[in-house]
């Protein structure tokens, strides 16, 4: 098949509508991407949760909104749950929305990590692709993944070969990163400014670790992100002054990348596999230098001594140490890594190449 201009369905996460921050980095990776593909001359309808905006405007771009209840998300569920639809869930409906045109494109592509697209995949004609958005949080969302690898192994793509090898897949991972667009990042030649951390707040992130730092060197730790868990918030302001923590709330990019440039540092602490790490990128985009535990995404996206600085998970002490010696990164080599490995640009051209490869596949058996 020659290359050409896709006609491409995107299906939103339904965790919670583009905007609301329940989606966590995916959101960022959705509008990032379809910004990407639009500047390559592919048309999209986006298929969102009711409440859903884009940050920009294309007639290359149509949003169909979808009403209907948010998919519960498999990170605060138990790996061996069932899987669980609500009453009025938004997770079918956006999938009925996406059938019912489906004839009409070249292909889908997924967002959701959740069973239902993926064993739907099974049953269409279109083809649909899945970015896979998350680590093996389930084992039925184990087995789905592995068993869409040995049908259609082209129509599976992850973030990171950390991320990808939580998964039994019959061939070679597709990786395809991220992006994010440049535009809307502000190289910051502040060296002296406060330590920031970034993130959901929720357990799995890990916040406490860098509030241990900023409490042992006797600073100021600004914190974004959507409070996910209030209780784990709690916990956190009960235990940490506000001398120590500074909560900035979750904020469009333009206004976080405002602020998050003008930190010296970012300490990034997951205590899961991180699939990729969208905010590390983020603080690179802004020249922002990053310290971050070792385990998954984060492992391939800084560079030791260039960008930042890796730590073993949960080792305090080196988290301080590293902070300590963030002053030998120079902020420029963080801006051009962003340039040369993460942009939109860059990210869509991947995930462009992905779809030419699959929509070339018959079947498993091409394989």
């Amino acid at each position: 098949m020659i290359n050409k201009q896709l006609k491409l369905i995107l299906v939103s996460t339904p965790i919670g509508y583009l905007g609301s921050g329940k989606g966590g980095g995916v959101e960022l990776t959705i509008i990032s991407l379809i910004k990407g593909l639009i500047l390559l001359g592919h048309e999209i309808i986006l298929i969102a949760p009711k409440g859903s905006k884009l940050p920009f405007e294309s007639e290359l771009v149509e949003i169909r909104l979808i009403d209907g209840i948010d998919q519960p998300s498999w990170q605060h569920q138990k790996k061996t749950d069932p899987v669980l639809i609500p009453s009025n869930s938004v997770l079918p409906k956006l999938w009925e929305a996406a059938i019912d045109v489906a004839n009409q494109y070249d292909a889908v592509i997924n967002f959701a990590y959740d069973w239902l697209p993926l064993w739907l995949t099974k049953t269409q004609e279109t083809k649909i692709f899945h970015l896979i958005s998350m680590g093996a949080e389930s084992l039925i969302m184990k087995e789905i993944i592995s068993e869409i690898s040995q049908i259609f192994p082209s129509q599976l793509a992850f973030h990171t070969k950390s991320q990808s090898k939580d998964y039994s897949l019959k061939t070679d991972p597709i990786i395809v990163g991220n992006g994010f667009d440049k535009e809307n990042y502000s190289f910051n030649e502040k060296e002296n400014g406060p330590l920031g951390w970034a993130g959901r707040i929720a357990p799995e992130k890990g916040l406490e670790d860098a509030a241990k730092v900023a409490r042992d060197l006797g600073e100021k730790l600004l914190v974004w992100g959507l409070i996910e868990d209030k209780e784990y918030a709690s916990k956190i302001e009960n235990t940490f002054s506000k001398e120590i923590i500074e909560w900035r709330g979750f904020l469009p990019t333009i206004k976080f990348q405002e602020e998050l440039g003008q930190c010296r540092a970012l300490i990034n602490t997951p205590k899961w596999n991180e699939a990729y790490g969208n905010v590390i990128v983020e603080a690179m985009a802004c020249g922002v230098p990053v310290i971050a535990y070792d385990l998954g995404g984060p492992g391939e996206l800084i560079e030791e001594g260039f960008n930042g600085f890796l730590v073993k998970p949960n080792d305090i002490e080196e988290l301080i140490k590293a902070t300590k010696s963030i002053s030998e990164i120079k902020r420029k080599n963080c801006r051009d890594w962003f340039e040369k490995k993460a942009t939109n640009k860059v990210f869509a051209e991947r995930v462009e190449n992905w779809l030419y490869k699959g929509l070339n596949k018959k079947n498993s058996a091409d394989f």
